[in-house]
Parts: C-alpha cells; sequence; structure tokens
C-alpha cells in the first residue's frame, strides 16, 4: 500500500512500472538529460515491513509531467553520405542516428529547461542521387512548446552530411536546415547542435539555449579540442596563422618564401592547419601535397563531386600541366608567329595519347578521331568580337574602364609627377613625363593647366610599387621589368585618350638609372616602341590584378572576417546568417590556391612577371595601400579622384568619368545591397544601445581589426560599432567585396585573357631601345613583330595561363548566385522576407538596365563595333564560362 499522502498524486502512475526492478533504484528516475533536476522517488520499508513512498512537491510535479499527454512528431532527415552511399554497420541494425529535440521554452514549474525528448533516426530511403531519408519519431508532451534546437550523435561507422529536418508538428511542419558534415562518434563522441530558423541576439535568447549556443562557440573556438598539433579533417576549429606555408625550405633553401603577417611582411591571417614546423625554418609550416585543412563544414567537394567546382579543378591542374608541356614544341620559346597563336583557337594542341583531361577540362578537350585529346581553346569573347581589337589605343584605354582590372586608374591630382622613393637608392625622383608632353598629345584641344584643373587627367601609376621589385625580378630567368605609369586624357564623349607612358628601370651599384617616356607614334619606328611600352604596361596591370585586386583584396582579406565570425558570432544570431552566404567555400578555394596558385613555384610564380617575389609585394601593398573603409565602392571611388560626393546625384556620388561602366553598374549593385543590409540590421537591432550592448558582435570585430587583420590595428581608419549606421556600412562593405568586387575582377579573366597578347601575363625582355647590343637593334628594325612575341609569355607560359584562366572563370552548375534564392532563416521571417523580395527585384531591375545600356550607342566605353559588352556584373548567369553573374561569395 502507499501512502495516503501520495496516493491522489500517483493515481496516474503506471503500477507495472512502479513495480518494476528499476523502480527500486534511485537513479532510475532521475533524468539524466536534465542538469540540475533532483527528482527521486523510491520505496523504503514502513512499520509493519510494507512498501511506501516518501515524495515532495516537486516529485509530483515531475511524476505529472511525467504522465503529461504525448503525442507523436515525426521526423525526417535528408542526408548525404560521400558520392558512394553504402549501408553501415548500425545500418542493418537499424540505427544511425541519435537525434533530441530542444526546447525553446523553460518549464513554468521548474524554471529550467525542459527535458529532451529523443527517438534514434532509421534509414528509410535511398535515392538515385545518393541522399538518403532518415525517419524517426518522437514522443513528445503537448506543451513542449517551440523547438529551437535539435542535437545529434551520428552513430555510424563513417561520417555523414545532414541537408535538413521535417518535424511534422500539430501546428505544420518546421524544417531545421543543416548542410553540415557530423563526425563519427568514434571520431568525435560528442552531440552536434543545430539551431531553427529563429534569429536571436545574444541578450534575448530563449533561457535553454543560452548554454548550447555558448557550448557550441566554444567548439569552434578549439576551447574542448583534447588533442594537440594537427587538425583532422573531420574538425570544426576556426583558428589564426600567418602565411608561414607557401615555401618548402626542407627541400631547398631556393624554395623557402617569407612569413607573410608580421612586422616584416605585414597581411591578413589565414587559417590555422596546425601541421609541424619545417626542419630546416622552424618559423615555417610544412605543406602537404593532397590536403589543406580547413573546418569540415568548409569544404564542399566532396558533396558537390558530381559537379564542376572550382576547388577540384585546382586539385587536377598540377597533374595536367606536364601533360600540356609534354605536347609542346621548345615550351620556354616564344610562339614564332601570330598565326601560331591563333591556332591554339582554331587547330588545338595534340596532347599525348591516354592523357585523360576530359574529366578535368571537358570544355577545352576535344575527342578526335587520330587522337585521344586535344586541346583547343575557346575562342575568348574579344577575340570573337573583334580580333584586332587588342593592339588598338582605344581598346587598350577602354579596358581601364569596362575590362578585367577596373580597380586601378585614377584621377591625376599632383602634377609635377614625382616618386616618393629615396632617390638616394633610386635615382632621380621626377617624372620625365611634362606638361609639354601633355599639351603636344591632346593637341590644342585645352591647355595643360586646364586639363588638370577640369579633371581631365588619368593615370595607371606603378611606379613606386615596382621599382623596388625591378632589379630583383630582373635577376630571375627569362624576365624582365619596368616601374611604369601611363597617362591618359578623357575627351568630351567620356573616352579616354593615350598620352604617354614612362618606363624606369633605378639604378644599381654598376648601372645608372634608365628611364623613357613613350607616345603614340606616327611613324613606323615609335609605332613599334609606342606598343611595346603597352605591352609592358599591361603586363604590370595584369600582374597587380591578379596578386592584389583579385587575390588580396578579395580571397586573403575576407578570410579573417570568416574566422572570426564562426569564433565570435553564433549560427542563431542574426548577422552570421546575414553574412554566411557570402562566406561560402571561401577558407577551401583559398587554401587550394596555397597550394598550387600562391606556393612557391605555383602558377603565379612561374606565370606572372613578380616571379618568386608575387605574395612579397601583395604584402607591400597591403602595408601601404589596403585600409577597410576604403573597400566599399563609393569610397574607393571617391579615393581614388573617380568621385565625389554629391547628395544631390542618383548615388550619393557623382563620377568624373560619366561612361564608367563597372563604376555605373557597380553602384547600382552596392546601392541594392546596403538597402537590403539596412533593412535586415534595422529589424534586428531597433536602436543603437542593441548594437553596442550585443557582446559576440563587438567581439567579431574586436577580432578581425586585433588579430585578423592585426598588423594594421592600430590604424586610425577603422570603423567602431556604435550606431545602426556603423554596422550597416561594415556589412555592406563585406558583402561587396565577396559579392560584386570578386565578380568583376574574376569572372571575365578567360574574356580578356584569354587570347594573351591582349594581357600578357609577364615580359620576358626589355625594351629594345634600353641600352640596346647592335644585334637587338637589328633585330628590332629588321623584324619588330619578332621581337613583341619574344616579350610576350612563352609557349608554357601561355597555355598553362589560358587553361587556368578558362577553368576559373565559368561558374558551376549549382552556383549560388546573389538574390537568386533566400536563406532559410530569411524566408521564415516575415519581415526580412519582405525585404529580401524587394532586393530580388533591385537586382532583377538591374539585369534590365544592363541590357539598355549595353546597347546604348552614346555610351562608347561599353558599345560600338567589335565592342565586348559590360555584363560582369549582371547578377544571374548560366553555367560556363559566361562574363557574367555575380555569386554571393568568393568560391572561385
Amino acid at each position: 500500500m502507499f501512502c495516503k499522502e501520495a496516493s491522489s498524486s500517483l493515481q496516474t502512475l503506471n503500477i507495472a512500472k512502479s513495480l518494476s526492478s528499476e523502480f527500486t533504484k534511485p537513479s532510475a528516475l532521475v533524468n539524466p538529460l536534465s542538469a540540475g533536476h533532483r527528482y527521486k522517488l523510491f520505496p523504503r520499508p514502513n512499520l509493519r515491513g510494507r512498501c511506501t513512498v516518501t515524495t515532495s512537491k516537486s516529485d509530483i510535479d515531475w511524476i505529472a509531467k511525467d504522465n503529461a499527454k504525448k503525442i507523436k512528431v515525426k521526423g525526417i532527415i535528408t542526408a548525404k553520405q560521400g558520392l558512394l552511399p553504402s549501408v553501415g554497420v548500425t545500418d542493418l541494425l537499424g540505427v544511425s542516428l541519435l537525434v533530441e529535440l530542444i526546447s525553446a521554452e523553460t518549464d513554468p514549474r521548474t524554471l529550467m529547461e525542459k527535458d529532451p525528448v529523443k527517438d534514434n533516426a532509421r534509414r528509410v530511403l535511398l535515392d538515385a542521387h545518393g541522399e538518403d531519408q532518415y525517419e524517426c519519431v518522437f514522443d513528445m508532451p503537448e506543451d513542449f512548446g517551440p523547438v529551437g534546437a535539435i542535437r545529434v550523435l551520428n552513430q555510424d561507422l563513417k561520417e555523414i552530411f545532414l541537408k535538413e529536418m521535417k518535424l511534422e508538428l500539430p501546428d505544420g511542419s518546421v524544417t531545421f536546415t543543416f548542410n553540415s558534415w557530423v563526425a563519427p562518434k568514434s571520431e568525435d563522441p560528442t552531440k552536434r547542435t543545430f539551431f531553427s530558423t529563429k534569429s536571436y541576439l545574444p541578450l534575448k535568447t530563449p533561457e535553454p539555449l543560452k548554454q548550447l549556443r555558448k557550448q557550441e562557440l566554444e567548439t569552434l573556438q578549439g576551447k574542448n579540442r583534447e588533442r594537440a598539433g594537427e587538425f583532422e579533417k573531420f574538425e570544426r576549429v576556426y583558428d589564426y596563422d600567418v602565411y608561414n606555408d607557401l615555401g618548402s625550405p626542407d627541400k631547398d633553401p631556393e624554395l623557402a618564401r617569407p612569413i607573410l603577417g608580421g612586422l616584416s611582411h605585414p597581411y591578413p591571417r589565414r587559417c590555422k592547419t596546425g601541421r609541424k614546423p619545417c626542419d630546416k625554418d622552424p618559423s615555417a609550416e610544412t605543406r602537404k601535397a593532397l590536403e589543406f585543412y580547413v573546418p569540415r563544414d568548409e569544404e564542399f567537394t566532396t558533396v558537390k563531386g558530381a559537379q564542376f567546382t572550382g576547388t577540384a579543378v585546382l586539385a587536377a591542374l598540377p597533374a595536367v600541366f606536364p601533360q600540356i608541356e609534354a605536347a609542346l614544341v621548345d615550351p620556354n620559346m616564344p610562339f614564332p608567329h601570330f598565326k601560331s597563336i591563333e591556332d591554339l583557337f582554331e587547330e588545338g594542341i595534340e596532347l599525348p595519347k591516354d592523357a585523360g583531361l576530359f574529366p578535368v577540362i571537358p570544355r577545352l578537350a576535344k575527342a578526335a578521331a587520330e587522337a585521344d585529346d586535344i586541346l583547343q581553346f575557346e575562342s575568348p569573347s574579344l577575340l570573337d568580337k573583334d580580333r584586332f581589337s587588342w593592339i588598338r589605343d582605344d581598346e587598350f584605354v577602354r579596358q581601364t574602364l569596362a575590362g578585367l582590372n577596373p580597380y586601378c586608374i585614377q584621377l591625376v591630382q599632383e602634377w609635377p609627377l614625382k616618386s616618393k622613393l629615396d632617390p638616394a637608392v633610386y635615382g632621380d625622383p621626377n617624372s620625365l613625363i611634362t606638361s609639354e608632353i601633355v599639351e603636344r598629345e591632346i593637341k590644342g584641344v585645352m591647355s595643360f593647366d586646364e586639363a588638370l584643373e577640369n579633371k581631365r587627367l588619368f593615370m595607371l601609376d606603378y611606379h613606386d610599387l615596382l621599382l623596388p621589385y625591378v632589379n630583383k625580378v630582373r635577376e630571375l630567368d627569362d624576365s624582365t621589368l619596368y616601374a611604369s605609369r601611363a597617362l591618359f586624357f578623357l575627351s568630351d564623349d567620356s573616352t579616354l585618350r593615350p598620352v604617354a607612358i614612362e618606363l624606369t628601370r633605378p639604378q644599381d651599384v654598376n648601372r645608372p638609372q634608365w628611364r623613357q617616356v613613350f607616345t603614340p607614334g606616327y611613324d613606323a619606328t615609335s609605332c613599334w616602341l609606342w606598343i611595346l611600352a603597352k605591352t609592358h604596361v599591361i603586363s604590370h596591370d595584369a600582374g597587380y590584378h591578379q596578386l592584389i585586386s583579385h587575390w588580396l583584396r578579395t580571397h586573403c582579406c575576407i578570410e579573417p572576417y570568416i574566422i572570426a565570425a564562426n569564433r565570435q558570432l553564433s549560427a542563431m544570431h542574426p548577422i552570421y546568417r546575414l553574412l554566411h552566404p557570402h562566406f561560402r567555400y571561401t577558407m577551401e578555394i583559398n587554401a587550394r590556391a596555397r597550394q598550387v596558385l600562391i606556393n612557391e613555384g605555383g602558377i603565379i610564380e612561374s606565370r606572372f612577371w613578380p616571379g618568386k617575389y608575387s605574395l612579397e609585394l601583395s604584402s607591400d601593398v597591403y602595408d601601404k595601400l589596403w585600409r577597410f573603409d576604403r573597400e566599399g565602392l563609393p569610397a574607393d571611388l571617391i579615393g581614388r579622384g573617380l568621385a565625389v560626393e554629391d547628395e544631390t546625384a542618383e548615388h550619393g556620388v557623382r563620377l568624373t568619368i560619366p561612361d564608367f561602366p563597372f563604376a555605373n553598374d557597380g553602384l547600382m549593385l552596392w546601392d541594392a545591397l546596403k538597402e537590403w543590409v539596412t533593412d535586415y540590421v534595422n529589424h534586428y537591432y531597433p536602436d543603437s544601445e542593441q548594437v553596442t550592448l550585443d557582446e559576440e558582435l563587438q567581439g567579431w570585430w574586436s577580432e578581425v581589426r586585433n588579430i585578423g587583420h592585426g598588423d594594421k590595428k592600430n590604424e586610425p581608419w577603422w570603423p567602431v560599432l556604435k550606431t545602426q549606421d556603423d554596422l550597416i556600412e561594415v556589412v555592406t562593405t563585406i558583402a561587396w567585396v565577396a559579392s560584386g568586387h570578386h565578380a568583376a575582377v574574376n569572372f571575365g579573366q578567360y574574356g580578356y585573357g584569354g587570347y594573351f597578347p591582349n594581357r600578357p601575363t609577364t615580359s620576358r625582355i626589355k625594351m629594345p631601345v634600353e641600352e640596346p647590343t647592335d644585334e637587338e637593334l637589328k633585330e628590332f628594325y629588321e623584324d619588330p613583330e619578332k621581337t613583341m612575341l619574344k616579350t610576350f609569355p612563352s609557349k608554357k607560359q601561355a597555355t598553362i595561363v589560358m587553361v587556368t584562366l578558362d577553368l576559373l572563370s565559368a561558374h558551376s552548375p549549382d552556383e549560388e548566385y546573389l538574390g537568386e534564392n533566400p536563406e532559410a532563416s530569411w524566408a521564415h521571417e516575415p519581415v526580412i522576407y519582405a525585404a529580401y523580395e524587394r532586393f530580388k527585384g533591385k537586382l532583377q531591375y538591374l539585369e534590365g538596365v544592363i541590357d539598355e545600356r549595353n546597347v546604348n550607342v552614346s555610351l562608347k566605353n561599353r558599345t560600338g563595333a567589335g565592342v565586348v559588352k559590360y555584363e560582369l556584373l549582371k547578377p544571374i548567369s548560366e553555367p560556363g564560362v559566361t562574363g557574367m553573374g555575380v555569386p554571393y561569395s568568393v568560391s572561385i
């Protein structure tokens, strides 16, 4: 008999359960999943030797809760187990995943978190695409409340990629988006936590989720990591390191490279891998041939392996290059004539039998009856439109505004032009380009003073950046370099006219400074010298574009934002969810770049003019020129003198070159992004106090400045997050760099650089008038075309760059374009979804505006006979090399 006091409260208690052997164990009724609960119910003998029960009010509450009405909730998980799904041991037993649902509400009786409900998920379906479905059924109390999080333990023997889980609740179905790898418990015995699509600021997080939020961030910061040393493939630790893995000093001292990051060579930080130090240089990190660690969810090749992705391409390129080189006759020699260059597109290169290039470069490898593979290049858009345009002056200057690198042209704001470098080291600092030369070349349109005052003079200025490297690069094999300035005049129709090019070689211990000014010629010799001078300048622009405008300012500088976001912003933080699409896969593509692109002997070093000094040069530019507050488009244009603030202008700025295709399209895209970010930020931060009190947000931005970009942490220009406007400007800038900036400098690479005479990546011989020998002068006068071909990259350099540019200019079939599909967390918040739809509408409008501009004959920098349309900032694209499309992130 039970004691009288408890009998009424225990009427619903299952008698069988109460009499079972388990019931006699004090621990049996203690909920192990609910820390802090101390419910106990156990029998003890009374004076008559019978069993009685003592209880408390909390015990009774627990008993009532345990016997509350339950509902059945079905959950369907969609998952994928790599490219070759197979049945695991646990699947044969019917169990693969332990799944727990966490309530977002506290128990009103105890004011503590509610007990999770759990079930073992079993695989019920395997479709033809390799996707699995797992089913679980939960006994959920009716008063469980909204599900705030799901915890998963992978009980299989291999990792699994969880895409999403759909819960069939009484009020309708709810979908949790995972998109994450979950390691088997043999590798990681902890349960993975996934939060709902509801976003919360830290102070507004439901109480039951606060500890989970904190624990997940500690995991990503590596605080829960028990092992030391190199990170394992399955780990998800985000941490910082310097670029100390670009060289291979243990192989050869000549293969050592400077450590980038620190006082000597300031640089952004990269993802830490934990690999062991080199034997010969402990400050350098050893390299691995096949894999560089990135946190598991940053890697996507195995998930998207069926598609043609950038990371798969970069991984495969080193195996392709030797086959291409073997097929070339005299690969280090120049092309003998221009017809041999055109043959790359018309006839191709017969590759060795069984070259097997189809899986790697399917767009370029052609089948032929006589050979297994023919490497035949697709004709790039520039060549298709006008095969002679590349040699004309109008196309040379047009491409500074509507080509691959619109980030370097600037207004001339000081005169006379003068180097700021030490004349004792480099020679006379004064430029040889005089006002008399300018007036002569603009042919009386206006005086020099009028041209300067009316903002008509612009230039590409690579003089002071390159001068310290000229003598060092000239010591490399098969390479030369000048410091250069190219001056342009703005005509009334908004087109540029070339005025002069100055090439400089600094003094050294054996020779005085050499320099000369070249202008458009009117006789055979001066015309050829002008063409050769342009070739050198374009080569400088091509190298600067690849190393600075592309690699440094997008790929490299974004990585610290990503690391800090994952360490400091919870996955349920609204700013994390706003930025996450702009961060997708960047760390993975950057790791691949450290393997084959920017490493010692990689594609950049061996095919671009800076050679082994490539990354050292990018460090110098980062030190001297990079500043976050000028990475947004309007600030960048204003900083280069290409725009002035004007509240009456459409975008708040007035362009100094009205027909500037990149700026005109880019400002529309910038405004659309900023409006979307503004609506989003103001929804979650109704006042400035919310910004300053957000510890995660402040921690993120502090870590970006003090660690990720720590070499510039003391610069006064860093924004401070005090108001909504501060946050809007920071987030819009990051989103722009990852989307619009990167698209503008990436997806036109093959269109403009595929025909390499238009954008040679290196210059191999000096100008024929720089201290020439009799033999050099004779060859130039008798065959200037031969001199030009010898200046261009070699056969091997050109063809490998062409392959690389073709592959890296291509959109994968599953590209994620700006404004195409909303994130799950955006779609489930009505106010945010409405703002997103407005954003999407503005991007669709932009597409139409770009189409209209490209047929407006008054816009001569984007229309005309044989002119390539400027479409690089059209948001959506088809797969392949299209010269358009703006993905969310730097994923190629």
